[in-house]
């Protein structure tokens, strides 16, 4: 299990090129717990303009562990200022691919890792969230007071709920809830899927193992979130609450509060429409 970065309360980022008054202004805060049922955390996260990001490791004898870890050291180091872009993403991705295969070693399971997040972006003074994700971890966006899931579960169940053989709120408890179609490592070249959302003011993102939604479901999520005000309070009631509820699995969370953000802020929202 790596941490990287710590909790932070209104940090002010300047963006390029901006000709609006206001700065991004970001919190952010994240926790971990093992949980009830494991002998080690092998999730990771990291915190810190740019990257907002969990990655929750697979793989037997400590291997999903160094997976998370590659992930979460890659992204930290292909960046040196407040802002990325998807290609450093991708770069980052397939260096700790390499780094997984050798940390796997003989390993006959193999190692991997998924991971999910955002990043800041910014183009023509314009700053944004590149939300990504490989995996079953999940990134939420609450937006107006509603909580909406960004990212679309790489998993078995969430292929039967798109094929419509499986109701949506059964995936959960379904046998095979916890078998992904896609992750970072096992020898095989990863694939995000990304969004890009604009930073406005008043809103609040979760990025979460699926240690979190396996105890607390979506609704819980958000009833939470709804009387948690500050970022890093939110990381830690989120995590301890999952715990509380059986812990099966590790348990991270992070969280990010953009508390302002340009006027002029308009990019467009990549999310599908319902």
């Amino acid at each position: 299990m790596t941490e990287l970065g710590r909790a932070a309360t209104e940090h002010a980022i300047d963006v390029p090129g901006s000709a609006a008054g206001a700065p991004l202004t970001l919190s952010w805060g994240a926790a971990t717990d093992v949980g009830r049922r494991r002998d080690h955390n092998e999730d990771s996260y990291l915190v810190g303009a740019p990257f907002f990001v969990v990655a929750d490791g697979m793989g037997g004898h400590l291997a999903g562990d160094r997976a998370s870890d590659a992930v979460v050291r890659r992204l930290d180091q292909v960046t040196d200022g407040p802002f990325t872009s998807r290609q450093h993403i991708q770069r980052a991705l397939l260096l700790a691919t390499a780094d997984i295969e050798r940390a796997a070693g003989g390993n006959a399971l193999g190692a991997g890792t998924t991971v999910t997040g955002l990043a800041l972006v910014a183009a023509q003074g314009q700053p944004a969230a590149l939300v990504f994700n490989v995996g079953d971890s999940r990134t939420y966006r609450i937006e107006d007071g509603s909580l909406r899931r960004v990212t679309v579960d790489h998993s078995v169940v969430q292929e039967m709920v798109d094929a419509g053989l499986l109701r949506a709120e059964d995936a959960e408890q379904h046998p095979d809830s916890n078998v992904i179609t896609r992750a970072v490592g096992f020898g095989e070249p990863p694939e995000p899927d990304w969004w890009t959302l604009p930073l406005r003011a008043g809103d609040r993102y979760i990025v979460c193992s699926d240690g979190l939604t396996k105890e607390l479901g979506d609704v819980g999520i958000a009833r939470i979130a709804a009387r948690v005000p500050s970022a890093q309070a939110l990381a830690e009631r989120l995590v301890g609450d999952a715990v509380v509820a059986g812990g099966r699995d590790n348990v991270t969370v992070v969280v990010v509060q953009v508390d302002a953000a340009p006027l002029d802020a308009d990019v467009e929202d990549t999310l599908p429409r319902h």
